[in-house]
């Protein structure tokens, strides 16, 4: 006599997953995130994510209307989950510099984590933002960041250990670009200059780089720039 099987029958799975939307829809974005930023817009295909996901193309369509809306929605989720993770820093309990500190190597970290977000937002960028536009999640989620971000300054400049006359978009902006070029020319820039970049202990010393120019930059007590 046979011990029964463990194994759960493809219909099975088929019903467990139709019974846990939340499941399937994340299952197909995590998917869809790998394929557009490896193939862009023009490049993916519905049916290779429905593929990889064990999804009908029907259920993927049923969930997101056509390829444009699951792009769409897989922008939304992947600034989503970089703007969550920045509100678990808890930047408001923390002086300002060390607050600021913080935001810089999470953000470097996170990036050179996340190198599927970073190709996406190259793609939109490709694409001119066009759908970028259309959300206005994004549009609110990237709002909250400069909220965070004019907290932590103002805060700085009161306390007198950030100088004045600095817009937060422009610090945000300085420390997602040292991010990001860090992930986005990682390949050229390491075999241009046979540097192996992406090794453990250039990316720390990047890191800690990254952090010190930054903080040199918005100090109330840094040098005098020469014209």
């Amino acid at each position: 006599m046979t011990a029964p099987s463990n194994k759960v029958s493809p219909p099975a799975v088929r019903r467990r997953r139709k019974n846990n939307p939340e499941s399937v829809r994340a299952d197909i974005l995590a998917v869809a995130t790998h394929e557009f930023s490896e193939k862009g817009l023009s490049g993916a295909r519905i049916d290779e994510i429905a593929e990889k996901t064990r999804a009908s193309k029907r259920m993927i369509y049923y969930y997101f209307k056509d390829k444009e809306t699951l792009y769409l929605h897989t922008l939304e989720a992947a600034y989503q989950k970089v703007r969550l993770q920045e509100a678990e820093l808890a930047l408001d309990h923390l002086a300002p510099l060390e607050a600021l500190c913080r935001l810089v190597r999470f953000t470097f970290c996170h990036h050179a984590k996340n190198p599927d977000f970073i190709r996406l937002v190259m793609i939109e960028n490709i694409h001119h933002g066009r759908f970028l536009a259309q959300s206005e999640l994004i549009q609110s989620l990237n709002a909250g960041v400069i909220d965070v971000l004019t907290n932590v300054y103002v805060r700085g400049v009161e306390e007198g250990c950030f100088r004045e006359g600095l817009d937060p978009r422009e610090l945000h902006w300085l420390i997602s670009a040292l991010s990001f070029f860090n992930v986005s020319n990682l390949h050229t820039f390491s075999r241009i200059f046979d540097w192996q970049q992406a090794a453990p202990e250039n990316q720390q010393k990047l890191e800690d780089h990254v952090t010190e120019m930054v903080l040199r930059y918005v100090r109330a007590d840094r040098p005098a720039l020469t014209s």
